[in-house]
């Protein structure tokens, strides 16, 4: 059984009716129920049973009636006759309690029941049959931070039990892939070895915690948010508690800087702000709070009305977790995420509301409420800076980003990155939510001279304008939900485009395998979500998404298209947008400013024929 202060509370009838129906009762229906229950406890004889052991009917003399009903156990306040699967298993035993379960797993080399396959999560291993008959191991990197050291350690795992492949992902993380299950616990033991963990990277807990990839070298930053991801992470570790959740829950730490850590997408977003002089609070750097993003759902995270110090930050992220892990619903895994929490709670700023009060309850400290105007905009977001060289804010030095197309790194360019991070660098190496990686801290003068070693060994620093905002989920090689070979058909995709037309911005083209949205397909200037047409792979077609200053849910174009006519569709319209586009206009833009209706027709075959 999980360890939480709920376990050992039992819901009376009241409760179990009052948890049945949310908020739906007013304050007088409540107390109207509480008097009926209390009298009809009132009206059950009284057995008790005595120091000596007697039976007596007395309450005086005995505290428990022993001829009442039996209460119902409860977990986090909820029935167990209501708990849904997972969460009843959850209840039963802790799943970070599996070692001996990892170690038959191992000796046996047999796969996972449901029940283990469940609880295997916890620990960031995924039997991901039947795409593959194997485990995918996904580990922890907060904030995207690891080292050159551990990089190798990671291609070492790799080649001895996996595909000899890194997979980079949206969360800035690291997947690997074709464990067998003799070797799930030689892997979980080589990668603490490293320094690292993959504890809680699966399953109902805290995923990745993101943050800007360029953090204490971006010369537009206004603070360095690494730290905080870091602290996080480690309160995390220390917290058994801040496990087990109702359902996934991803939070991120934005630095205002140059490239964005897609905090809007995040159940919690904190956002670095400045507060300029003669305003209700000092001048100085503080934090925004954004809740509620889940853009699968097609939303984004909304500003809750909070301005943060940044000694706050870890404190009130642990509390809002621990709200939602106490009011969240674990009976229904489709309205488990905090959206949904805090909609039951009330519309609008209701429910917003309620859950700042309920975070209050656990602090020491008061939270200040603060409109966001009071605050200074953001700046400009480079939708290119994670790719190429940059001068950061020490001078003399520069980052580079390298280009992994969709997030595959074979290991042998791995360890190339890790031997040029050692020989320009830091020994330090960062990942991005765009499914590539940094290197920090490279002198100005010589960063020529890796992007010429890093060529050697087949990487480039540099793509063309749809590759270099290309991502895809992990798609049918590889995930039993994905409809399509995402990977294979986004590099498709991108690969063609850049060869055709001749573009002067970036263009995002996001590529999901289904609806869960790992890729987010809702925020891509291009987004795609797979779908089966006919028995056949093919896509749902969404245009003109985007995310922080460029916010807006996709709309979609067809909802089923086969594989095969999505690219000529796709060619089709950019064909239209570089011969009638405004000067200096972006796809994005240009996609927005025409109606579903008009895009439509402009990737019709006849459109093509009218151009000809």
């Amino acid at each position: 059984m999980m360890s939480t202060p709920s376990n050992s509370t039992h819901a009376n009838p009241l409760q179990h009716a009052l948890q049945r129906t949310g908020s739906g009762f007013t304050a007088e229906q409540e107390q109207y129920l509480r008097g009926f229950f209390a009298g009809v406890a009132n009206r059950l004889p009284f057995v008790g049973q005595t120091a000596s052991g007697s039976l007596t009917v007395d309450p005086t003399q005995a505290g428990v009636n022993l001829a009442a009903p039996v209460e119902e156990p409860s977990f986090f306040g909820t029935p167990i006759s209501d708990l849904c699967q997972e969460e009843l298993w959850k209840y039963q035993r802790n799943p970070l309690d599996l070692w001996d379960e990892l170690l038959e797993c191992s000796s046996t080399n047999a796969a996972p029941n449901p029940e283990r396959r469940y609880r295997m999560k916890f620990h960031g291993l995924f039997h991901v049959a039947p795409a593959q008959d194997s485990f995918m191991l996904r580990m922890r990197v907060p904030g995207g931070v690891l080292t050159s050291t551990q990089l190798r350690g990671l291609c070492d795992i790799a080649e001895r039990y996996g595909n000899g492949r890194l997979d980079l992902t949206t969360r800035a993380n690291i997947q690997m892939r074709e464990f067998a299950p003799k070797d799930v616990v030689n892997v979980l033991n080589a990668v603490r070895k490293l320094g690292m963990s993959s504890h809680g990277s699966g399953a109902d807990n805290i995923r990745n915690i993101t943050a800007s990839p360029i953090s204490g070298f971006d010369p537009q930053e206004l603070i360095d948010v690494q730290p905080f991801a870091e602290a996080l992470q480690n309160y995390i570790s220390n917290s058994r508690d801040m496990f087990g959740l109702p359902r996934k829950f991803n939070i991120a730490f934005d630095n205002g800087g140059a490239i964005s850590a897609l905090a809007d997408t995040n159940d919690i977003g904190f956002v670095a702000v400045r507060v300029g002089e003669g305003r209700s609070v000092p001048a100085g750097v503080y934090f925004r709070v954004l809740l509620c993003g889940i853009t699968g759902h097609k939303q984004f995270a909304t500003d809750c009305g909070l301005l943060l110090e940044p000694n706050q930050l870890v404190a009130v992220a642990a509390a809002m977790v621990r709200v939602f892990a106490e009011h969240g619903d674990r009976t229904d895994r489709r309205k488990a995420r905090l959206k949904y929490l805090i909609d039951k709670w009330g519309p609008g700023k209701q429910g917003v509301e309620r859950f700042l009060a309920e975070t209050e309850t656990k602090l020491a400290f008061p939270i200040l409420r603060i409109a966001a105007d009071e605050c200074e905009p953001r700046g400009p977001i480079d939708r290119a800076g994670h790719l190429g060289v940059h001068a950061q804010s020490q001078p003399g030095l520069s980052y580079v980003g390298v280009c992994t197309p969709v997030g595959w790194l074979p290991i042998e360019q791995a360890r190339a990155i890790a031997d040029a991070v050692d020989s320009f660098g830091s020994r330090e190496v960062r990942l991005t939510v765009w499914q590539n990686l940094l290197i920090p801290n490279v002198s100005s003068q010589r960063a020529v001279d890796l992007c010429e070693t890093l060529a050697s060994a087949g990487l480039e620093t540099s793509a063309g304008h749809v590759m270099s905002g290309t991502v895809a989920c992990t798609g049918s090689q590889g995930c039993k939900f994905a409809q399509a070979d995402t990977k294979t058909h986004a590099l498709e995709i991108a690969r063609s485009l850049d060869k055709l037309f001749i573009l002067d911005q970036p263009v995002n083209l996001h590529v999901t395998g289904c609806p869960n949205s790992c890729a987010q397909h809702y925020i891509g200037d291009i987004g795609l979500m797979g779908v089966k047409v006919g028995g056949e792979e093919g896509y749902q077609v969404n245009l003109g998404g985007g995310a922080d200053n460029d916010q807006a849910i996709a709309r979609q174009l067809f909802p089923a298209m086969k594989y095969t006519e999505v690219l000529p569709m796709l060619q089709r319209l950019f064909t239209f947008y570089l011969a009638t586009r405004h000067t200096g206009e972006s796809f994005l833009t240009f996609t927005r400013r025409h109606s579903v209706e008009q895009l439509r027709s402009i990737c019709s075959e006849k459109s093509t024929e009218v151009m000809a």
